[in-house]
């Protein structure tokens, strides 16, 4: 994906003055994006005003404008705006506490400031708040604030604020989402304006030329009626929303059309494919080579069966977008090249190796325990690389994970990932739809809910499992797993033991895979790294966790147990010597 339309439209005003003071403390900014950024993220809006009793307060203000402008736009598409949002400003609060608290300021008098920021994106606006400055919606002529001044008024002339950013190191900021319509304006004011004006000021504003005009009328009129403050006042107008019912993602996906089959000779945007490595009746994969570079790539075309599946379609480019976003070693890449291309697919790097279920059938079925954790850490290593850019896999399986020719383990598949920040966007990829395989698949999928890390993490037990049991699966004793329907179903099922069919497992092995595979996802390891430790080292906790299997050494009645066969045995020795 190369090019998005504008998902939203703004126009933009404002004015920024010191004021009866000689310096203005106050600071504003907007950045208005472009092409597939736009769709991303948005537009952000940010107001800061310095607190004029720290000697730092005008600098603390262009640092939390410029910085949350800055960072912002650089984060990973895959977080949410309330991710991102948070992040950034839990960042620049650091920085700037550990400024006024350095060797060479008086932490009293330091870097200091309230923020007020608005992101408008797709449909929604995100609203972060901190201090006294002010987001205010004007909509179909009535005016309504959107956030709570934070400070207290000690009397008429003193007010102190309770929160600003570098006041304390870790500040309680307010977050909200409301949905936007078009038309509607939001104004953000710091306190020297809002304190300063009225309802019916901000509304005969808006009859100004435009926006420019319409900040300027409100810090004039502040000043007019008073204000010894800076005074600023940011316009931000919704002059188009992206259309309800129809995704930017979507339009811009439908404007390529799909491939044919292709073989070995044909070329497509100067690609000459060379080998037909893989088809299915969902997508085909190519090794091609670029008649320019002579590089070869693995091209991912689209199964033309689908070629009216909306879903499918969105689904096929959310995959380009993860594997050219989330980067890790033990993921495949996508590749992007300088043409921009005339069909639907997309390129990967080419790597050569085997799926885990060619290495398992190469094996006799089954693997050596200590080799089989040492391809699951590589498989958890990309895993997490997905969950840290809020991307859960969904479809983890023997036949989606490789042993490179270099030794690197690595996820090769992404056509079931769900990404929590598309979400958001009037997405397919929202969607309840099944699309894992239900043999790896965590039960919640087929109780309707939701998939998260830890449905990921009983997809790598399973294949764990599997690796080790010589492809059984830990709960189809009778076919149980595949009739289970209901909560009560799956509560029925019972965890088949390795160490019963497998002696060389190790004791402990049970116990971290019975804990990964509980059926109910709040019981399972809240880590990927955990699992994995477990697997390594013997725990005491996950001998609680398969009580059938094992003894409980922690329990006193394990150890009067203990002490009563010893006792009993050294009585028989007694006996023996002395006859």
């Amino acid at each position: 994906m190369t090019s998005f339309s504008h998902s939203i439209e703004v126009s933009v005003g404002q004015s920024c003055l010191a004021g009866v003071k000689e310096k203005n403390d106050d600071c504003t900014g907007v950045q208005i994006t472009d092409g597939e950024t736009a769709v991303m993220k948005g537009v952000a809006a940010v107001v800061a005003d310095g607190v004029s009793a720290a000697s730092y307060g005008k600098e603390a203000a262009e640092m939390c404008v410029k910085g949350f402008l800055l960072d912002y736009f650089s984060t990973p598409d895959s977080w949410t705006v309330k991710r991102s949002g948070h992040k950034i400003i839990d960042s620049l609060n650091r920085w700037l506490y550990g400024q006024s608290h350095s060797a060479l300021i008086d932490s009293e008098n330091g870097y200091v400031s309230t923020m007020s920021t608005l992101i408008l994106r797709s449909n929604i606006a995100s609203i972060f708040h901190i201090g006294d400055t002010r987001i205010t919606l004007i909509r179909d002529g009535v005016v309504e604030v959107l956030t709570r001044d934070h400070n207290s008024k000690m009397s008429a002339d003193v007010t102190y604020l309770n929160r600003a950013m570098g006041l304390n190191l870790n500040p309680k900021v307010d977050y909200k989402e409301i949905g936007t319509e078009k038309n509607d304006v939001f104004l953000i004011t710091s306190d020297g304006v809002h304190e300063h004006i009225s309802d019916k000021d901000i509304l005969e504003s808006l009859e100004k030329a435009d926006l420019d005009k319409s900040s300027q009328f409100l810090t004039e009129n502040a000043l007019k009626n008073g204000s010894k403050d800076n005074v600023t006042a940011l316009f931000v107008r919704v002059d188009s929303l992206p259309e309800a019912s129809h995704d930017e993602l979507q339009k811009f996906l439908l404007e390529r059309p799909f491939p044919p089959f292709l073989y070995p000779g044909h070329v497509i945007d100067g690609l000459e494919v060379e080998k037909v490595l893989h088809e299915s009746s969902r997508s085909q994969l190519y090794r091609v080579r670029d008649q320019k570079t002579d590089e070869t790539y693995a091209m991912k075309t689209p199964s033309v069966n689908f070629s009216d599946d909306a879903g499918y379609i969105e689904r096929f480019g959310v995959e380009e977008w993860i594997g050219k976003r989330v980067r890790s070693s033990h993921l495949v890449k996508v590749l992007e090249r300088s043409t921009k291309p005339r069909f639907l697919y997309y390129l990967m790097e080419e790597i050569s190796g085997k799926n885990f279920q060619t290495l398992m059938n190469e094996r006799g079925g089954k693997m050596l325990y200590h080799e089989t954790v040492e391809l699951i850490k590589g498989l958890v290593n990309g895993v997490r690389a997905l969950h840290r850019n809020e991307v859960i896999h969904q479809d983890l399986k023997l036949d989606n994970v490789m042993l490179c020719s270099d030794g690197k383990v690595k996820v090769i598949d992404y056509g079931s990932c769900r990404v929590q920040s598309l979400e958001t966007l009037d997405s397919r990829n929202s969607n309840d739809e099944i699309l894992g395989t239900m043999e790896f698949s965590a039960p919640e999928y087929r109780l309707g809910e939701k998939g998260s890390r830890q449905s990921d993490l009983f997809s790598i037990a399973i294949i764990t499992y599997k690796m080790l049991s010589g492809g059984k699966h830990p709960y189809n004793c009778g076919g149980g797993w595949a009739k289970a329907k209901t909560p009560e179903d799956f509560r029925q099922l019972v965890y088949k033991p390795l160490s019963d069919t497998v002696p060389d497992i190790p004791l402990w092995a049970d116990g971290a895979l019975s804990r990964a595979l509980l059926c109910d996802p709040a019981k399972r390891y809240e880590a990927l790294s955990e699992f994995v430790r477990d697997l390594e080292v013997p725990s005491s906790r996950n001998v609680r966790h398969n009580q059938s299997v094992f003894v409980d050494l922690e329990s006193p009645v394990c150890w009067k147990i203990i002490s009563a066969i010893l006792f009993v045995i050294v009585i028989i020795q007694l006996v023996i010597i002395l006859k």
